[in-house]
C-alpha cells in the first residue's frame, strides 16, 4: 500500500492516485514542524496578552465582541463544534465525506491554522483506518466556511457524533473503544480551525471533476455512434474546420471523434443530406466548449485545494494573527455553477440525439420499434430523458448570484457555494442517465443499420454493451435497460 506525504502542495492527479491504490497518508517533516510551531507561537500570544483574538478569546459571528475567560477556552472550542452541528438532509457519501478529510488534512498542515499536531494526526488514522463521520448535506452558506458540515465531520475528534467503520455505523463513542482512542481536548482556537474551511465544497468540486472528465469523453464515444447510427456526415470533424477556431476542446473532442469512426463503412458511404442537424455538427463545438469549462473549474479546484481557508489566520514569523475572509466560497460557487451549465448542457445536446434518431429519420423506423404501432419501441424512452434535461436546467440556475444573511448581519454577504456543489453533483448523477439513454437508442439504430458495420472500435463498444442491454425486439420494461446502460456507462470512467 502506497504511502503519500502531506507536503507543501497536492494535485488532482495525486489524489486520484490515492484514492484508486486506497493509498496510506502522513505528514511531511516539514508539515510536522509548521503545525508545531504555529501552536506554540499561539499558546505564547495567548499567555502574554488579553487583547482580543477573535474566536479565541471572544464569540463568534455576531458575539465577535463577547470577551471569554481563559478557563473556558477549550469549552468554547467545544461548544462550537456542538452548536454547529446543524446538518440536515441527505448523507454525504463516503467518497467525498473522506475527499473532505484529507482537504482538511492538507490544510491544515501548512500551519496557519494554530492546531496541535495531535489533532491533524487523529485526522490522519481516520482517513488511514477508513473511518468516514457522518455528515449531511444541507447547513452550509458556502462563507464561514462549510460550517455545519466540518462540525460534522471533526465531532468525532471529541468523542461525539457518528461515524462508518468497517460496514458499521457507530457512534463516536464506540468507535474511540474499539481504537482504545482517548477524546481529543480541544485547546484555544482549534475549533474554529475545524470548522472554518471550504471542504465541502473542495471535495464535492473534485469528486465533480473527476467524474465529469470521464463522463465527456464517454459522451463523445456515444455521439459518434449515434453520429453513425443517423448516417451522418464526417466534414464537420475534420481538423481544418478546427484549426481556424482553435479552442482546445473543440480540437481535442474532433480529433477523438475521428478516430472514435475511424475504419467506419457507414461514415464513408455517399451520404443523400447535405447538413446534419446541430446536435449531430456542432458536437465538437458543444462538448468541446465543456472539455474548456472542466479544465477552467480544474484550474480553480487546484488552487483552492492548496489554501488556507480558516480563520483567524496564524503568521508566527511576521508575528500577526489576522482576521480574513480565505473562508468564503465565491471562487468555488462560480466555477461550480459554472460547471453546472455546462454539464447540463451536456445532456441537453444528448437528449437530442436521441430524438433524432427515434423520430423516424434516415431510413431508421418510427421510435426504432421493429414492429411500430404495435411496439412503441423507444418512444417514451426520449419521454425520460426529456424529463431529465428538463430538471438539470432547473438545477442549473446559478447559486452563486444568491445571498441571505445570517449571524445577526455579521455574515451579511455569502456565497451558497454547498448548494452550487450538491446541485451540480445531481445534474452529473442526471447526465448518466441521458447517456445511458442516447447509448440504447444508438445501439438500436445500428441494429437496423446491419449488415453496414460502424468502426472496429464502435463495434466492439456495441458488442460489450449488448451483454448487459440486448436489442428491443419487442416492448418490454426498459427501467432496467436504463439502469443496466448507466452501470455500463460508470464502469467505464
Amino acid at each position: 500500500m502506497n504511502l503519500y506525504r502531506v507536503s507543501d502542495k497536492i494535485d488532482i492527479l495525486t489524489i486520484k492516485k490515492i484514492f484508486k491504490e486506497n493509498g496510506r497518508i502522513a505528514l511531511s517533516e516539514e508539515a510536522e514542524q509548521r503545525i508545531t510551531k504555529a501552536r506554540k507561537y499561539l499558546d505564547k500570544k495567548i499567555a502574554s496578552s488579553d487583547a482580543p483574538l477573535y474566536g479565541i478569546n471572544t464569540g463568534f459571528g455576531a458575539l465577535r465582541n463577547v470577551k471569554i475567560a481563559p478557563k473556558d477556552y477549550g469549552k468554547l472550542q467545544t461548544n462550537l463544534l456542538r452548536s454547529h452541528a446543524c446538518g440536515a438532509g441527505e448523507e454525504v457519501s463516503k467518497e467525498i465525506v473522506r475527499l473532505m478529510l484529507l482537504l482538511k488534512i492538507q490544510s491544515l498542515s501548512y500551519g496557519h491554522s494554530g492546531v496541535d499536531i495531535s489533532t491533524v494526526e487523529r485526522l490522519v488514522d481516520f482517513f488511514n483506518h477508513h473511518i468516514t463521520p457522518v455528515v449531511y448535506e444541507q447547513g452550509s452558506l458556502g462563507a464561514s466556511g462549510d460550517l455545519a458540515p466540518l462540525a460534522h465531520l471533526c465531532l468525532p475528534l471529541i468523542g461525539e457524533g457518528e461515524v462508518y467503520y468497517k460496514g458499521e455505523r457507530l457512534t463516536a463513542a464506540q468507535l474511540n473503544k474499539k481504537m482504545k482512542w482517548k477524546p481529543l481536548t480541544l485547546k484555544p482556537k482549534e475549533g474554529l480551525a475545524l470548522l472554518n474551511g471550504t471542504q465541502f465544497m473542495s471535495a464535492h468540486g473534485l469528486w465533480l471533476l473527476m467524474q465529469a472528465e470521464g463522463l465527456a469523453k464517454m459522451a463523445d464515444t456515444i455521439a459518434a455512434l449515434s453520429l453513425d447510427a443517423y448516417d451522418g456526415r464526417l466534414e464537420p470533424f475534420d481538423e481544418l474546420v478546427h484549426f481556424v477556431r482553435p479552442y482546445h476542446g473543440q480540437r481535442i473532442c474532433a480529433a477523438y471523434i475521428r478516430e472514435c469512426l475511424k475504419g467506419s463503412k457507414i461514415s464513408s458511404q455517399k451520404k443523400k443530406d447535405v447538413q446534419d442537424p446541430y446536435s449531430f455538427r456542432c458536437i465538437p463545438q458543444v462538448h468541446g466548449a465543456i472539455r474548456d469549462v472542466i479544465e477552467h473549474v480544474s484550474t480553480i479546484l487546484n488552487t483552492e485545494i492548496n489554501s488556507v481557508t480558516d480563520n483567524p489566520l496564524i503568521f508566527p514569523v511576521e508575528d500577526k494573527i489576522i482576521s480574513g475572509g480565505n473562508f468564503h466560497g465565491h471562487p468555488l460557487a462560480m466555477a461550480l455553477d459554472y460547471l453546472s451549465i455546462a454539464l447540463a448542457d451536456l445532456g441537453s445536446i444528448s437528449e437530442r440525439r436521441t430524438y433524432c434518431l427515434v423520430s423516424g429519420q434516415r431510413g431508421l423506423p418510427a421510435f426504432l420499434a421493429k414492429d411500430a404501432g404495435l411496439n412503441s419501441g423507444l418512444m417514451i424512452l426520449q419521454y425520460t430523458a426529456a424529463s431529465v434535461v428538463s430538471q438539470n436546467k432547473q438545477y442549473a440556475t446559478p447559486a452563486s448570484v444568491d445571498s441571505i444573511m445570517s449571524s445577526n448581519g455579521q455574515e451579511d454577504y455569502v456565497s451558497m457555494g454547498a448548494n452550487a456543489a450538491t446541485k451540480c453533483r445531481r445534474i452529473l448523477e442526471n447526465i448518466k442517465t441521458v447517456l445511458a439513454i442516447e447509448l440504447i437508442s444508438a445501439a438500436q439504430a445500428m441494429y437496423f443499420r446491419r449488415p453496414a458495420k460502424t468502426s472496429p472500435m464502435l463495434e466492439k463498444l456495441l458488442s460489450e454493451f449488448e451483454k448487459q442491454v440486448p436489442f428491443i425486439a419487442h416492448d418490454r420494461v426498459m427501467s432496467e435497460d436504463i439502469k443496466n446502460s448507466r452501470e455500463f456507462i460508470e464502469n467505464t470512467l
